[in-house]
């Protein structure tokens, strides 16, 4: 068995997002501030959650562990998405971003249990990539009322395989700005 040694990576925080209303769509705040349960009053907040499709191990509604607390992308593979779908753009917050990450190359690709060391003390761990579905994709092509609805929606979830960004939890609570400098500690891998 081939094991990878731990590795560091640095980035930049390029944009915060939090979704406040009653829907997983996102706007731009000046910080996000993260306690345990994630963005206090944010969609997606809590230390629990209940389950749903993507658990089918569980009967839906099944309290569980929050891991869903945030959701981080990449400017670059929201790009390289939106050209496979021929559309201009991919804004964040239309798919639920909390954080926009630049600079760590092939971020939706990190592993589990990644550590993400912001400069203002937070601290998130990784729980695994956000797949993409057509809830996400209609979100999307709500933006394109020129184009077919349903074939975007669904045109989304090819383009942004492993380009959906990762799902995470705070682990050290505090204030994430914009602009501010983040170090991703990644562990040692293997293929098991």
């Amino acid at each position: 068995m081939e094991i990878t040694a731990k590795q560091k990576a640095i980035g930049k925080v390029g944009g915060v997002y939090a979704a406040m209303g009653d829907t997983f769509t996102t706007e731009a705040v000046d910080a996000l501030t993260l306690t345990y349960e994630g963005i206090k009053g944010d969609y997606h907040s809590g230390i629990t959650r209940k389950s749903g499709a993507r658990e089918p191990w569980y009967t839906c509604g099944t309290e569980m562990r929050n891991e869903r607390q945030l959701t981080l992308l990449c400017p670059r593979e929201l790009a390289a998405a939106a050209k496979q779908m021929d559309i201009a753009e991919i804004k964040p917050e239309w798919i639920g971003a909390n954080l926009v990450i630049e600079g760590i190359p092939n971020l939706s690709m990190l592993p589990p249990s990644t550590l993400l060391f912001f400069e203002g003390g937070v601290t998130l761990k990784v729980d695994f990539q956000n797949g993409p579905c057509k809830f996400s994709g209609a979100a999307i092509a709500d933006h394109y009322p020129d184009r077919d609805h349903t074939d975007l929606s669904l045109g989304f979830v090819p383009a942004a395989k492993r380009r959906r960004g990762l799902l995470a939890w705070a682990e050290i609570q505090g204030s994430i700005r914009a602009g501010e400098a983040v170090r991703a500690q990644i562990p040692e891998q293997w293929v098991y």
